[in-house]
């Protein structure tokens, strides 16, 4: 992993990673070992075997129980389906844990509100793994798009991840890129032309769902979702418009590797302070919620 992050004065922060799949291996737990602001201290999976698997790497224990786990470590990251997220998140929390969360935060807003009331019952901290978000080029563009005037805008998160591989996985099968996906252009939108004020969905998410949101500025932007079409390499592109040029976001061309060191530093400054960042578990929730609206108006 790139790491071009200027040295870091604290003490690591030792974290312990819930998960053991595709993502966990390929990502979180290199990501969190590569420190210095992070040390990966533990593994727990439902399968042992993948989680010895994952922490053998790095020189951190497999550990048999959560609560384990929980005993090794200041913060917690979590690389497991959205339901189970929300529930061992919660402990974690109660049990005065930080948390690098994924999206989205839960698989309901019911669910996805009661982490973020955990978390702040507990005054702990929380970060969001919304991947474009911590990529230097995607913060250069929210900076400028915040400075021009946005008549509208048009989006898409195009993969055929739902195809096969790795990360067809149940809970995406069945919800589709509407939950996937949609955090994340959701998530960009709202932050380059404004706060959502309210978003309409029309198509299934198991195929294709387009999303009209309507801004607090006045601008109108779309969506285009869909993780079952045949693109290599994946979509992710934002284009706004507006009485003087335009902007674009595009990742096709992005290392992404450029991502983590940011977002490593982010969450372990934010750990280290005690205040969470713009992207905590409650930017996770206003989005969850942003999600429901539009899924009133898609097939289930």
């Amino acid at each position: 992993m790139a790491d071009n992050v200027s040295s870091w004065p604290h003490s690591p922060v030792k974290v312990g990673l819930v998960g053991a799949g595709p993502w966990a291996r390929g990502v979180h737990a290199p990501v969190l070992a590569a420190g210095p602001e992070t040390e990966l201290t533990a593994v727990w999976a439902r399968r042992p075997v993948a989680a010895q698997e994952t922490a053998e790497p790095y020189g951190a224990v497999a550990v048999a129980r959560f609560e384990e786990l929980l005993d090794r470590c200041e913060a917690v990251a979590f690389a497991v389906p959205p339901d189970i997220q929300a529930d061992l998140a919660a402990r974690a929390a109660k049990a005065g844990k930080a948390l690098l969360l994924e999206k989205p935060i839960g698989l309901d807003v019911p669910s996805a509100r009661r982490l973020v009331d955990a978390i702040d019952e507990a005054g702990v901290v929380s970060q969001v793994v919304l991947t474009n978000r911590y990529h230097p080029v995607a913060q250069e563009f929210i900076r400028a798009a915040r400075d021009i005037e946005v008549s509208g805008a048009r989006s898409a998160g195009l993969s055929g991840a739902f195809l096969g591989g790795d990360f067809a996985t149940p809970w995406r099968l069945e919800h589709g890129a509407l939950l996937d996906i949609g955090p994340h252009i959701l998530d960009l939108l709202d932050a380059a032309v404004g706060p959502v004020v309210r978003v309409r969905g029309t198509g299934d998410p198991r195929r294709w769902v387009e999303l009209t949101c309507e801004h607090e500025s006045g601008a109108v932007s779309q969506a285009s979702l869909s993780g079952s079409v045949a693109v290599d390499p994946g979509i992710m592109r934002v284009e706004l418009f507006g009485p003087r040029s335009g902007l674009v976001y595009d990742n096709a061309d992005l290392d992404h590797d450029e991502c983590w060191p940011v977002l490593r530093q982010a969450f372990a400054s934010a750990v280290r302070t005690g205040v969470s960042g713009e992207l905590d578990a409650r930017r996770g929730l206003y989005l969850q919620e942003l999600i429901a609206q539009a899924a009133a108006g898609v097939q289930g």
